[in-house]
């Protein structure tokens, strides 16, 4: 145990730099960050810190629309048994799918944000938004915003239920209850897609971002109205939305854990998901064979976001890690979470890396800090 400048945990050796980038990290925004990361080499954990005034090893925080990178592993393990096929229509297994032009988008293409179905027209409730079968039965009836597969655009509230309920129509059971069985137990994870309520005075209840006037001023400045595709895709159009820092701190949204971004857990558990999708974990082999790794890594779109009005690269189901985090091996793929949260593999350096916060991120912040934290954890990697 290592205790300076307010870090706690343990690093492996060799991989002392790491911490030494997390206490910087802290040094610049402040002792009272709540904050854990956690990474795994070659299937064996190398960096477990936190720090704190509230935080400790087991405190479970909001990760987001890391959610959506948990929902879409069961999504992987499931084509690679065969059930789900990423080539197929998603109305082969979704009947109901095939209207308003959607009848010829592939699964891959659904994965891939392309479907251009970002929210409701006239918005959700947050009861609404938290039953991840009402959101796809609402999306599925409805016109899409763009000719689907043609654009992508950040499904940002809603990815998880459409691509869970191609997971429930091919297997009859949703995302939530094949993750508790295949990963959450085998793995013995602190990650839900659904706190339980014995486990809820555990959850570290997610605070706002510092608001500076520099900060707001650039915030309005690049503010979209609220009946855009943005707008919409936040759910900023309807009258009763809540602002996304707030979600997981809606009992609500923690009991029913929708999969694109109601997930809470460790940033420990996080990094160990991903370290055993490629490593021998536990003594249990690798959970991905190289091909569906590869599958699930590799870009299926790469240009201008609709949503995030700016150039994104996607992966089946996740952001392409290496396009934003050069430092990675081609192939890299995970999912980040709003407010500063991160998850993702790179199984080329079979590393894996998690980081959560409890303060929401200043946005344009958060790839900077993960790069110096990779940047330190590769080069370790590297020499062990």
């Amino acid at each position: 145990m290592w205790d300076a400048g307010g870090v706690q945990g343990t690093v492996a050796p060799g991989f002392e730099a790491v911490r030494e980038q997390f206490a910087a990290l802290l040094a610049a925004e402040g002792a009272d960050l709540d904050v854990q990361v956690a990474a795994y080499h070659r299937g064996e954990k190398v960096v477990d810190l936190w720090a704190g005034p509230d935080v400790h090893a087991g405190s479970i925080m909001g990760i987001y629309s890391a959610s959506k990178g948990v929902a879409h592993l069961v999504v992987a393990l499931l084509v690679q048994d065969g059930v789900v096929d990423l080539d197929r229509k998603v109305s082969h297994y979704w009947p109901q799918f095939a209207v308003e032009g959607k009848q010829d988008l592939l699964v891959r293409e659904l994965l891939a944000h392309r479907a251009g179905l970002v929210g409701a027209t006239d918005g959700f409730t947050m009861e609404e938004l938290a039953d991840d079968q009402v959101v796809a039965e609402r999306l599925g009836a409805q016109r899409p915003f763009w000719r689907p597969g043609r654009a992508a655009g950040y499904h940002a509230l809603v990815m998880a239920a459409l691509s869970g309920e191609v997971v429930r129509r091919a297997t009859g059971r949703t995302v939530q209850e094949h993750f508790a069985e295949r990963l959450q137990a085998p793995l013995k994870l602190d990650l839900h897609l659904g706190l339980p309520e014995d486990q809820d005075d555990r959850f570290l209840s997610a605070q706002p971002m510092t608001a500076t006037p520099e900060r707001l001023r650039e915030l309005a400045a690049a503010a979209t109205a609220p009946d855009s595709l943005s707008g919409i895709a936040f759910n900023r159009h309807h009258p009763r939305n809540r602002e996304v820092w707030e979600l997981p701190n809606l009992p609500l949204i923690r009991s029913r854990g929708p999969a694109s971004f109601g997930g809470v857990g460790t940033a420990r558990s996080l990094a160990k998901l991903y370290s055993a999708l490629v490593s021998p974990v536990d003594g249990a082999g690798p959970l991905l064979e190289p091909a569906t790794a590869s599958a699930f890594g590799q870009i299926q779109s790469h240009g201008f976001d609709l949503v995030l009005r700016q150039p994104k690269a996607w992966a089946t189901g996740f952001h392409a890690s290496s396009e934003t985090y050069p430092v990675l091996g081609a192939g890299a793929f995970g999912h980040s979470g709003a407010g500063g949260q991160q998850a993702l593999v790179d199984p080329r350096h079979e590393l894996s890396y998690a980081f959560l916060r409890r303060r929401f991120l200043f946005p344009v912040q958060a790839d900077a800090d993960h790069l110096r934290l990779l940047s330190a954890l590769v080069t370790a990697a590297r020499r062990a």
